[in-house]
């Protein structure tokens, strides 16, 4: 494995993403609201990456950008590159459906055992399950062998978080870092001299577990703000846990619902906050706790490119965030044949790109940070 130099997923996006509010960052498409109803998607909701209605909001986005990208030629196949099976395996199907499209997707991630790759039939569609990022160069044989061929009329969709950008297995530990100081350092600022670092550290590690993601949604937003109120001494986290285990917490609506009963027991400083996020909670919005994304991106953006181009590729996968070259390989040379390549990225808008204010000082989106980008040589796909 070595260090290809520096470079940024626009190289093979361009401005073609779209983060978790379904707002394309390309001027040119529309965004989710001009969308919802040739989507059906109803007023006030942003659907998530598992459910259909996001993927006919993809599915119309990407005849969209196509008309851009080679006007006057269909999309007649996709093509999808993603780390989980669960949810870009069935982000996939639903794109194959809401497109109409036959495709294959390629799910890689980095284990420390023998070498395999695994194919699963689905309707609309099938999965490459592969345990090295390198086995994208024999993806590309597999789907000619398929008759999907990958060039012109093809999508290719390919997820950023953990796939374009530190690959699951073997960077991602660094992104995930990355927000858990940003939670750190929101929950610390908030609380002030009455922050415990080790209850802090405990609640989180606790709570962020998959069993109790029924109850914080798998939403970081939601969780940082548990922490937050666990640290306020309000609440504590056992009884908590005891709670959310015999399904007397229902959920975080019921969470949020039981500490604005509460309110008034809050420190003063805590109680606009509380105000806030409530009331973005209750307006359907799936990031509420702006605050904490906002350092979710700083956090984010200082871990991009800050090594050293000499530095060792061990260094680098274990200190910075960096591309996945076998990503950018393959993504460049299909790019070149002529397929449209659209990244999708779950990640909230407000941990990905800048506000207006820090964009005019230099600040860049995540898809335009430069930063090293780390894999294993092949040719045939077309490394360089």
């Amino acid at each position: 494995m070595k260090s290809y130099g520096r470079t940024s997923v626009s190289e093979f996006l361009g401005d073609f993403i779209v983060y978790r509010n379904l707002v394309p960052f390309d001027e040119r498409l529309p965004g989710l609201d001009m969308v919802r109803e040739a989507a059906g998607v109803a007023a006030g909701t942003i659907p998530r990456k598992s459910e259909t209605a996001y993927a006919r909001v993809i599915a119309y986005l990407l005849q969209r950008a196509q008309v851009l990208w080679a006007p006057g030629t269909p999309l007649k196949r996709l093509v999808y590159v993603g780390d989980t099976r669960l949810n870009d395996g069935g982000a996939f199907a639903n794109l194959c459906g809401a497109g109409d499209w036959p495709g294959a997707a390629f799910i890689g991630a980095e284990r420390d055992e023998a070498a395999r790759v695994e194919v699963v039939e689905q309707e609309g569609g099938v999965l490459y399950l592969a345990n090295r990022w390198q086995a994208l160069g024999e993806f590309e044989h597999f789907c000619r062998e398929r008759g999907i061929e990958i060039g012109a009329g093809t999508a290719v969709v390919v997820d950023l978080d953990k796939t374009a950008l530190a690959a699951r297995g073997r960077n991602d530990r660094v992104i995930d870092r990355a927000r858990v100081e940003a939670v750190r350092r929101t929950v610390g600022d908030l609380l002030g001299s009455g922050f415990d670092g080790a209850a802090f550290q405990a609640a989180y590690d606790r709570l962020n577990q998959p069993e109790f993601h029924h109850f914080t949604a798998d939403n970081q937003d939601y969780l940082a703000y548990v922490c937050l109120i666990l640290g306020s001494g309000i609440l504590t986290l056992e009884p908590l846990v005891d709670d959310v285990r015999a399904g007397r917490m229902e959920g975080f609506r019921h969470f949020i619902a039981a500490v604005d009963a509460r309110a008034a027991e809050l420190p003063t400083g805590l109680r606009p906050i509380h105000a806030g996020i409530h009331a973005a909670v209750q307006q359907g919005d799936p990031t509420p706790f702006k605050a904490f994304r906002y350092n979710e991106y700083r956090a984010t953006v200082a871990r991009m490119g800050n090594q050293d181009d000499e530095t060792p590729v061990e260094q680098l996968l274990a200190e910075e965030i960096v591309i996945t070259q076998e990503v950018r390989a393959v993504a460049l040379a299909w790019r070149a044949r002529g397929a449209l390549v659209f990244g999708l990225s779950d990640k909230p808008d407000e941990a990905s790109i800048p506000p207006a204010e820090m964009a005019v000082q230099g600040w860049k989106a995540i898809h335009r940070m430069e930063t090293h980008a780390v894999g294993e040589g092949n040719p045939e796909s077309g490394n360089r």
